[in-house]
């Protein structure tokens, strides 16, 4: 199948292109913005579906909205018709439609121009009334708000928030993608319009409370749960906005005689992940947890892990190694140690189930 995407240069466009290109059996077929009208003629005698993602949202000049989506509507159409094509069509349009804005206006004149090729020529055609649209490679200062806080809050720039209390209805990019493909195996449907079934309703201070959150865990080390929902889906996007210079940062750490030791990151409710350097030799640890837990995985190196019952005079070992990964669980109520025993630096992968609190560290020394 040859699938044609008009605007194949637009957000929404990028991601579905590459989505479709990992797709066996389909071909994408991509009209850019200053592409020649005659390119359009070649490419819808090739076309078997169009995604018709091609707009203007913030023209110099009120007519473009009407030259860059209604009148482009119909230059598409009547090019399929020169062709005698019966193609079916998925039409990006907005849920601003109503609004009586231009935007809104020529958005509604293209709805109504695919409604009719679809009736008079008995065609299924798509017409999605998107919400405000977020995810990777959208545009700041141009396709949402979003876009824009994740770029400025990325490079420290201060953001506005009129009104926190506002809300907003979104959408994934990652979620209208999904849909939009869908139509490409069931394109027999006596609907027209649609709407993406998986949104979200947030207000602009709860976006701005969660984009502030994610730029301060480089600091704090704290990961919020970004595992499902919208915060899974922000994060996905605020990431896409750091600056190439951005993409790492450094970690404060504790050295003495020993090693070092590093906090990598802690989460809200699943504990937090350490490293640690061992010089050969060196023992850390003694001690006991009462409810606190650990597992130590050795990466690199040798050592002895030793834990022992509280209450017991018996010594449970382990020899670990770097070069054949083991975790071993630190048990609350026995006091446990490692040694370094080989001749190199060795280094240590800790989880906790907890963060670490210092006016409640649940830590007791005793010796093996």
């Amino acid at each position: 199948m040859k699938v044609l995407i008009t605007g194949a240069n637009g957000f929404i466009a990028k991601n579905l292109r590459v989505t479709l290109n990992k797709m066996p059996q389909i071909e994408v077929l991509e009209y850019f913005k200053n592409d020649s009208i005659e390119k359009l003629h070649s490419l819808i005698k090739e076309a078997d579906f169009v995604f018709h993602l091609a707009g203007i949202n913030r023209p110099e000049k009120v007519d473009d909205y009407y030259d860059g989506n209604s009148n482009f509507t119909q230059t598409l159409i009547d090019i399929i018709k020169r062709n005698n094509k019966k193609i079916p069509i998925l039409l990006s349009s907005s849920t601003q439609v109503g609004n009586g804005s231009d935007y809104a206006k020529s958005k509604e004149e293209s709805e109504k121009i695919i409604e009719k090729y679809a009736l008079d020529h008995d065609i299924s055609c798509f017409i999605y009334r998107l919400p405000n649209v977020f995810g990777k490679w959208s545009k700041p200062n141009y396709n949402t708000v979003i876009a824009t806080w994740c770029y400025n809050i990325t490079r420290d720039i201060e953001i506005k928030v009129d009104n926190p209390d506002k809300e907003l209805t979104l959408a994934y990019i990652g979620d209208v993608v999904h849909a939009f493909i869908k139509h490409l195996y069931v394109t027999q449907s006596d609907e027209l319009y649609y709407e993406i079934s998986n949104i979200y309703k947030k207000t602009l201070g709860e976006i701005e409370q969660l984009l502030y959150t994610f730029r301060a865990s480089r600091q704090n080390l704290l990961i919020p749960n970004i595992a499902k929902g919208f915060e899974r889906v922000l994060y996905a996007t605020y990431l896409s906005f750091l600056p190439i210079n951005k993409f790492s940062y450094k970690l404060s750490g504790y050295q003495d005689a020993r090693g070092t030791f590093y906090e990598i990151l802690k989460t809200v409710d699943s504990g937090q992940l350490g490293i640690s350097t061992t010089k050969p030799g060196v023992t850390r640890g003694n001690h006991y947890h009462n409810t606190k837990n650990e597992k130590f995985l050795v990466i690199k190196g040798k050592a002895l892990i030793e834990l022992r019952d509280i209450f017991s005079k018996e010594i449970i070992q382990y020899n670990v190694s770097g070069d054949d990964l083991e975790i071993v669980e630190m048990i609350p109520g026995y006091t446990h140690n490692i040694t370094n025993t080989g001749d190199e630096e060795m280094v240590l992968l800790i989880w906790a189930n907890e963060n670490y609190d210092p006016k409640k560290p649940d830590t007791n020394f005793v010796e093996v």
